[in-house]
């Protein structure tokens, strides 16, 4: 399942940054949660980082949005995939691999 912020949230500013995901951003008025995103931290951590560090305990389970872990572990793996850059080196790193310009045959 995805995770979600209530309207009890403080707007405190310390979940935004832990979410290895980028799925939490500021909505209208308190912070959100893209369920789109949302892994709950798996390939990650442990334990959801955001719940982690709620200082108002605001960041339950969303209940509409149910997914097991392994369809958690699948999302997880194709977040990766879009933030690989292209040109990555197709090992799973992103490195990005030099290549040297051809020179254009003379004629």
């Amino acid at each position: 399942m995805a995770l979600l912020i209530t309207d009890e949230c403080i707007n405190c500013d310390v979940c935004e940054p832990e979410c290895p995901n980028e799925a939490i951003y500021m909505g209208l008025e308190i912070y959100e949660i893209d369920p789109q995103k949302c892994t709950e931290c798996v390939g990650h951590f442990d334990e959801p980082q955001c719940v982690q560090v709620c200082p108002v305990n605001c960041i339950p389970v969303n209940s509409q949005w149910v997914e097991d872990q392994e369809t958690l572990w699948q999302k997880y793996r194709r977040l990766q995939a879009l933030a690989t850059p292209l040109g990555g080196g197709g090992d799973g790193t992103g490195a990005i691999i030099e290549t040297q310009p051809v020179p254009m045959p003379s004629h």
